[in-house]
């Protein structure tokens, strides 16, 4: 599997098949699920806490550490995907009109190089 042929869909389906085969639908309610999610991004937070912007970025270059990050963006994933088959979203749906709000909010011209509307370079 990788991200170039691999499917919104086929992840969900992953993870459906993982959920079903445990017989774990009575625990993944959408209240479980938001809360495991949350606490997975938290273990993903772990792995950089007190690093320098420059040692994040280095991250990425030390095998070990891109591991241990790799599964733990693994978990927030399963998490996520877990939630939309629950709630039974269509992510791409969600994700697109997510961008476009966000695309209206922060347009290009005005934030281009800028952090948010409280940046004191803002336009």
């Amino acid at each position: 599997m990788n991200d170039r042929e691999t499917t919104v869909e086929a992840m969900r389906q992953r993870v459906e098949q993982f959920v079903a085969c445990r017989d774990w639908h009575p625990f993944h309610t959408p209240k479980n699920l938001a809360m495991s999610l949350a606490i997975e991004a938290a273990e993903l937070m772990e792995h950089f806490q007190w690093l320098t912007p420059e040692q994040s970025r280095a991250a990425a270059g030390d095998p070990e550490r891109i591991t241990g990050i790799a599964d733990e963006l693994a978990d927030v994933l399963c998490y996520a995907l877990a939630l939309a088959n629950a709630l039974d979203l269509d992510l791409s749906s969600a994700f697109e009109r997510k961008m476009a709000k966000n695309e209206a909010k922060y347009p290009a011209d005005k934030y281009r190089g800028v952090f948010g509307p409280d940046d004191p370079n803002a336009r």
